[in-house]
């Protein structure tokens, strides 16, 4: 028996039917606003990516590999060509995981984890409303990872490694 039919593929089809699980939480620390989100792992590098664009024109930039050790960091970058690098990069990352890449202005950053979490600090509560269109509910607090790597302890990705350095090589940010 067949209970879904049209032309939406099953990909499309069954988020409708999940559970929501994709939200966030806020805390105070100091004089900013942390916010945690709690998303898939495709979905967190898409938001990351969508994220980025509610920043000021020029960013600072790092990027941490944790399987090579590697680390760069540019400041000034035009956050354009951030958004391309870090589109460039969506597949190997939701595939991989195993790199933090942080984007920050004076007053906001907005980081993609090595474990793929999204992380965003702020002075102002900005974010939160911008999360709340995207669909994300506030939680009291969201759930922590299962599991935890740490560096060294990611599997073997070559081609991981040569696209972060690609990328930083693109956005000509210094290796530290």
């Amino acid at each position: 028996m067949v209970f879904l039919r049209g032309r939406n593929p099953e990909s499309v089809v069954w988020p409708r039917f999940r559970k929501t699980v994709d939200g966030f939480a806020v805390r105070a620390v100091d004089a900013l606003l942390e916010v945690r989100v709690a998303t898939s792992a495709d979905r967190a590098v898409d938001l990351f990516h969508a994220l980025l664009e509610d920043l000021s024109p020029a960013v600072s930039l790092s990027i941490d590999d944790y399987r090579s050790g590697a680390k760069w960091k540019g400041e000034g970058v035009a956050l354009p060509d951030v958004r391309d690098a870090v589109a460039r990069l969506k597949l190997p990352l939701a595939t991989n995981a195993g790199a933090e890449i942080s984007v920050y202005t004076d007053d906001d950053q907005v980081t993609l984890t090595s474990l793929l979490g999204v992380h965003l600090y702020s002075r102002t509560e900005r974010w939160i409303y911008l999360l709340r269109g995207k669909g994300l509910v506030e939680r009291p607090r969201v759930p922590e990872r299962s599991w935890r790597l740490g560096r060294g302890e990611f599997p073997s990705a070559p081609d991981m490694t040569l696209v972060l350095r690609a990328a930083a090589e693109r956005l000509s940010l210094g290796e530290t």
